[in-house]
């Protein structure tokens, strides 16, 4: 691999790494601000539970299966084809996910109270709990839809090199959620449908900015009904491994919600908070280092470099263990005071909304989404 090359994937990096830092300090505000205002009792173990199911989709269908293989494809048609065949795929693409997905949409709306049921069946047991779950898993459940979007997008810009704007935009997701949080919690019979309410916009946000810097790299997308273009089918089958693999762990995810559901109220709340740390240094290294090393291994796929293929991979691992490896050491010797620093404001220490505080079924909409009202 070429100095020049290396040099392109360290500056990439760098700047999904700010970017990333960025957005994950606004996300460890959020989880801050969340576990002040809502603590760990029955309304956050209900949220952090139906949020986790759109997010779950989203590793499937979006960020995860479907970035890893459309980029490549991307990439080789860009490299080889010229622009105006890449442009064509990736409108068909466009056109294709949101017809899926809208479809996907629809019926986790519809099947919510089942999909809900199957990932924790423990809240069925407290009264108000798993309903509760439904109605905000429901309302969030269109992130699904503009994140899968979001997620196409930013293949594009990637491939084009343009790192930036993608990796930024999960700040606004952040920003939203604090905000409607901080400002509308009181506006709501239920306070913790204003979390839900952040999170639907900020994946309209997280949209809306992609749309612009696609339009100024030539790449405005508009509908393409072009369902037999032969690089669809390419796409479908490149992402078959990687579904295999995110369902691995998100079959260990899983059975951890399941049990964490059979236990005291509050624990699917702590295992969140957990779990965000970590997840942290994961993302600012990891995730960047994999966004700027992909476009180039693509590239060199596609013209059969294939040491130079190895080399660029060998280059992303080294970088990336040179800072998990102390970033782990650190979280498990540091755990404690990490966790009472950023988490145990004292609400998380006194759950809050341990049983319903909010009056059943004085407004219409609450007897649509609340199944226990108006009975």
């Amino acid at each position: 691999m070429s100095d020049t090359e290396k040099k392109q994937i360290v500056r990439a990096a760098g700047v999904l790494g700010f970017a990333t830092i960025i957005s994950r300090i606004m996300g460890m505000v959020r989880d801050m601000v969340v576990s002040r205002l809502f603590g760990a009792g029955l309304a956050t173990d209900a949220f952090f539970a139906a949020f986790q199911i759109p997010n779950m989709l989203r590793r499937f269908f979006a960020e995860g299966a479907l970035t890893a293989a459309f980029v490549p494809t991307f990439s080789e048609y860009y490299t080889k084809r010229g622009e105006q065949e890449a442009r064509d795929l990736a409108n068909a693409c466009f056109t294709l996910l949101t017809i899926i997905m809208a479809l996907l949409t629809l019926v986790g709306i519809l099947f919510s109270p089942s999909i809900v049921g199957l990932m924790f069946p423990g809240f069925r047991e407290l009264p108000g709990k798993f309903e509760l779950t439904v109605l905000l898993n429901r309302l969030m459940f269109p992130y699904l839809f503009f994140i899968s979007l979001v997620a196409l997008c930013m293949g594009i810009l990637n491939t084009l090199r343009h790192f930036f704007t993608p990796a930024i935009s999960t700040v606004f997701l952040n920003i939203s959620m604090i905000l409607c949080s901080l400002l509308l919690h009181d506006r709501f019979q239920i306070p913790i449908v204003s979390l839900a309410v952040g999170v639907l916009v900020g994946g309209v946000l997280q949209l809306l900015l992609q749309l612009p810097t696609l339009y100024r790299k030539g790449f405005g997308l508009r509908p393409r009904f072009d369902f037999r273009h032969p690089a669809l089918g390419r796409i479908a089958l490149l992402m078959a491994p990687s579904l295999f693999g995110v369902g691995v762990y998100y079959l260990n995810l899983t059975v951890s919600n399941i049990l964490a559901s059979l236990l005291p109220q509050g624990s699917v709340s702590y295992l969140y908070y957990a779990q965000r740390l970590f997840e942290f240094p994961q993302g600012i290294i990891t995730v960047s280092v994999a966004q700027a090393v992909l476009p180039s291994m693509s590239r060199q796929a596609a013209a059969g470099e294939l040491g130079q293929l190895k080399e660029s991979l060998r280059f992303g691992l080294k970088i990336t263990l040179f800072i998990t490896i102390p970033a782990m050491v650190g979280l498990i010797v540091c755990s404690v005071p990490i966790f009472s620093l950023l988490f145990m404001g004292g609400s998380s220490t006194t759950p809050r909304w341990s049983t319903p505080p909010w009056p059943c079924a004085t407004t219409p909409w609450v007897w649509r989404w609340w199944p226990s009202c108006g009975s």
